[in-house]
C-alpha cells in the first residue's frame, strides 16, 4: 500500500489516508459530536507528544467519550501511522467520535459506541510559509462573533467551525489571508486553527477568552519566560490589539507566523517584528530539544497486535492531574 500521502488507523487496520472513512450515520459526522487533537512530527520526532495526549484525554473526559483504546495503545497507533509514511514532517490527528447509535433514531448519546481513529498527512501550515515570510494579513469581521463558551467549550478541541467558516469567507473575499474573531464584548479570541498573540506595552499578551489552550500557545508562553519577556494571559480588547507593536499567530500546523496587517492597520514597517523573529528562532530551537521530542519508531509486532479493547480505568479518558 502507498502511504506517501498519509496513513490512517481505522477500525483496527492501517490504511492509506485516502481510504479512511466513517459511516454516514456516525454522530461524529451528523452532529459534530467528536473531539480530536493534532500533534506534529518534525524532523523525525513528535513534538510534545505527551502534552497532546494529555489534552486529548481531557477533551474526551469533558465530552464523556470513552473509546476502548488505552493511552499506550493510542501512542502506539500514532507511531504506527507516522512510521508507515516514512516522512520526516507530519500533521498527525487523533480522533474520538460518539459513533453510531445501536437504536436507530434515538437521541440518547449513551446508545452510541464511541470509537477512536487516527490519521496523518505531510506537514501542513495554517499560514503558508511564503505568507509567513512576508507577514500574514488578518480580517476581523464585526458581524460575526466567536461561538460563546457557554454553548461550545473552546478548550475542548472540536469541529464546530460555523463561525470560523463564515469569517474565512468574509476575509478571503476581501483579499486577506485569514480571519480573526471577537467575542460579544469585543475581546480578541482566536482564528480558524490558530491562537493569536500581541506584543503590547512591553509585554506578550495571549487572549484568555474563547480560545483553545493550544500546546504551541503554551510553548510560546514558556519560551517568553525563558527569554525574560513578560507575558500576560488575559482579556485582550480589540482596541488594544490594533494598537499593539507586533502580532503573530501560533499553531501546531506551522508554529509561529508573523502578522503584519489586521484590517487597515499595518504593524511596524510591514515586516515581522523583532520580538516575533526572536520567538520564532527560539521555537525552532525548542522543537529540536531532546526533552520535547519522541522519535518516530514503529512499535514491535504488527498493527494487528494492538488490541481493539482495553480494561476500564486505564487513564486515557480521565482528565490529567493539574
Amino acid at each position: 500500500m502507498d502511504f506517501s500521502q498519509g496513513a490512517a488507523w481505522m477500525r483496527g487496520k492501517l490504511v492509506p489516508v485516502s481510504e479512511a472513512a466513517i459511516g454516514v450515520t456516525d454522530w461524529g459526522l451528523t452532529r459534530s459530536d467528536i473531539t480530536y487533537d493534532v500533534v506534529s512530527v518534525w524532523k523525525g520526532a513528535f513534538f510534545r507528544l505527551e502534552d497532546h495526549l494529555a489534552r486529548f484525554a481531557a477533551s474526551m473526559s469533558a465530552m464523556r467519550l470513552k473509546p476502548p483504546e488505552t493511552r499506550g495503545q493510542i501512542r502506539d497507533i500514532l507511531q504506527t501511522i507516522a512510521a508507515a509514511t516514512g516522512l520526516p514532517d507530519l500533521y498527525v490527528a487523533m480522533v474520538a467520535s460518539r459513533g453510531t447509535p445501536s437504536v436507530p433514531g434515538t437521541r440518547d448519546p449513551r446508545q452510541c459506541a464511541n470509537h477512536f481513529f487516527a490519521w496523518c498527512v505531510p506537514y501542513v501550515r495554517v499560514i503558508r510559509e511564503e505568507v509567513a515570510a512576508r507577514g500574514a494579513s488578518l480580517y476581523i469581521p464585526t458581524e460575526i462573533v466567536r461561538i460563546p463558551p457557554e454553548s461550545v467549550d473552546p478548550t475542548v478541541k472540536n469541529y464546530h467551525w460555523g463561525d470560523f467558516t463564515r469569517g474565512l469567507f468574509t476575509a478571503l473575499d476581501r483579499g486577506y489571508d485569514s480571519a480573526l474573531l471577537l467575542d460579544r464584548e469585543a475581546n480578541v479570541t482566536e482564528g480558524p486553527g490558530f491562537n493569536v498573540f500581541a506584543v503590547s506595552r512591553g509585554a506578550l499578551v495571549a487572549p484568555d477568552t474563547g480560545v483553545l489552550e493550544g500546546v504551541t500557545r503554551q510553548t510560546v508562553l514558556e519560551i517568553a519566560a525563558e527569554i525574560g519577556l513578560p507575558a500576560e494571559v488575559r482579556r485582550l480588547p480589540v482596541g488594544e490589539f490594533l494598537n499593539a507593536q507586533e502580532i503573530f499567530t501560533a499553531t501546531t500546523a506551522g508554529g509561529i507566523a508573523p502578522v503584519t496587517r489586521v484590517n487597515d492597520r499595518r504593524f511596524g514597517d510591514g515586516t515581522p517584528g523583532r520580538r516575533t523573529r526572536e520567538l520564532m528562532a527560539k521555537f525552532d530551537e525548542w522543537r529540536m530539544r531532546p526533552e520535547h521530542r519522541t522519535p518516530v519508531s514503529a512499535p514491535a509486532g504488527s498493527p494487528a497486535d494492538i488490541p481493539a479493547a482495553a480494561p476500564e480505568g486505564d487513564g486515557l479518558t480521565q482528565a490529567p492531574a493539574s
